[in-house]
């Protein structure tokens, strides 16, 4: 029997950007009946002779996609089905989920023998495309990569072995001014050789350079909060991009106002929010299109735009401002809010409190902001405030010398979204040791 071990290069972790190469070492042994029963004395002596023969053996990347949308089936993923079913590894058999990006197949050997107690060693690299999505496990889809491992012993079936791998989305920069000001290093900062050739700087480093600028810089920005009685805060959110891993850190200040209070904030508390919409695209233009010829007014003003504007919902939003007829139901819909799963939340009591501090943890384990053809996950915080009319401390008792708090508090609850963007962090910082994969063929 032949057992086959696949173990990541990177031991560490095992989660890469996407545009990084990924490293995976798999080994061959031959193992004998002595190997898994040594103090067994009934081995067969022929065995010992006998030597294994697998045929070929590939290793491939694929991601995975499965979800409980209605998807058509495009063009490109009918190409992407027709090239793996040419090969020998069709992979689609071997995940419950639809194949959606495929590297080239790498063929590791072909005609190989192993004697008793033998052990062959490959290694196998491959880069994750750069515009791949990332590794995402939501409520209507998911999507995730694996390395699979083909073999074919003579006149036996084909066996995979497959290893998991998390994947991080690094943002592609698509236009000149998003480069990053300066990415040298301290090797191009010394005196210039004219005899050593210069390093070139791949798209990824660049990219980490973009990431890194976005993130560390600051800009704070103040957002006054008050509801129908009056002004209740104001918060300060230092600068609207973040890596996993960090805390979200703002101030909320409470201290009076210009004009004297009439609402004071009992507590409150912070949530951390991953939304998970699903991509309808053109649902919305069509419905406001059909609104306005269903009602009869002129169409030249349809016409007049071009099909750029049209792409871009500027024909829709106009055509929704200028409706004059439509129920109130039309107007008044609420953006959509999708599936919302809280990730961390911090809660404060601060009814004589001036001034406090928000801090809310963004964990390693979760999945950055991202968009693809059927989702978009966003990142948002969501505030509580919970009020009174109550201004006074207390009520003060004269036997103690001191304020006795009110039995019953008038309060009314209002909510707040504060949109955030989460980036990745650099997969090395991340501490995910992988394991070893095994796989036996008897």
């Amino acid at each position: 029997m032949i057992e086959i071990k696949a173990k990541l290069v990177r031991a560490d972790s095992a989660i890469y950007a996407t545009g990084e190469r990924v490293e995976c070492l798999i080994e061959f042994t031959h193992k004998t009946f002595a190997d898994e029963h040594p103090t067994s004395q009934n081995r067969n002596a022929n065995e010992a002779s006998s030597q294994e023969n697998l045929a070929w053996a590939s290793a491939q990347l694929h991601c995975y996609r499965k979800t409980s949308y209605s998807t058509s089936t495009s063009d490109k993923a009918t190409e992407l089905t027709e090239m793996i079913g040419r090969t020998a590894l069709d992979a689609v058999t071997q995940a419950p989920g639809e194949v959606i990006v495929a590297t080239k197949p790498k063929i590791l050997f072909c005609d190989l023998r192993l004697q008793p107690g033998e052990t062959k060693m490959y290694f196998f690299n491959e880069f994750i495309p750069r515009d791949g999505p990332p590794t995402y496990r939501g409520h209507n889809i998911r999507y995730f990569y694996k390395i699979t491992i083909a073999t074919q012993r003579v006149k036996s079936k084909v066996q995979t072995l497959t290893v998991p791998i998390r994947v991080l989305p690094i943002p592609i920069i698509s236009r000149p001014d998003e480069l990053p000001v300066t990415v040298e290093t301290n090797e191009e900062l010394a005196p210039t050789n004219p005899f050593l050739e210069k390093r070139e700087i791949s798209e990824l480093e660049i990219s980490w350079h973009h990431l890194k600028n976005v993130t560390a810089r600051r800009a704070p920005k103040f957002y006054r909060i008050s509801n129908k009685r009056g002004f209740v805060g104001r918060f300060c959110l230092f600068k609207p991009a973040y890596k996993l891993g960090e805390d979200i850190v703002g101030s909320l200040d409470f201290g009076p106002g210009v004009s004297p209070r009439k609402v004071r904030c009992v507590q409150f508390s912070v949530k951390l929010q991953q939304q998970e919409l699903s991509i309808r695209p053109q649902t919305v233009q069509n419905h406001q299109l059909q609104s306005q010829l269903s009602t009869g007014d002129d169409i030249s003003s349809i016409k007049s735009f071009d099909m750029a504007s049209i792409a871009s919902g500027v024909v829709a939003d106009s055509l929704h401002k200028s409706a004059t007829s439509g129920s109130s139901r039309d107007k008044d819909v609420p953006e959509p809010t999708g599936k919302l799963t809280t990730i961390s939340t911090s809660h404060q009591v601060c009814y004589a409190t001036l001034q406090t501090q928000v801090v809310v943890p963004i964990p390693l384990h979760v999945t950055p902001t991202f968009r693809t053809d059927l989702v978009d996950v966003r990142w948002r915080l969501h505030f509580e405030f919970v009020t009174t009319t109550l201004m006074d401390f207390g009520i003060p008792n004269p036997e103690f010398g001191e304020l006795k708090a009110p039995s019953e508090l008038p309060v009314e609850t209002m909510v707040w979204n504060l949109p955030v963007t989460i980036y990745a962090a650099n997969p090395l910082q991340i501490y995910a040791p992988n394991q070893t994969f095994n796989l036996l063929i008897k």
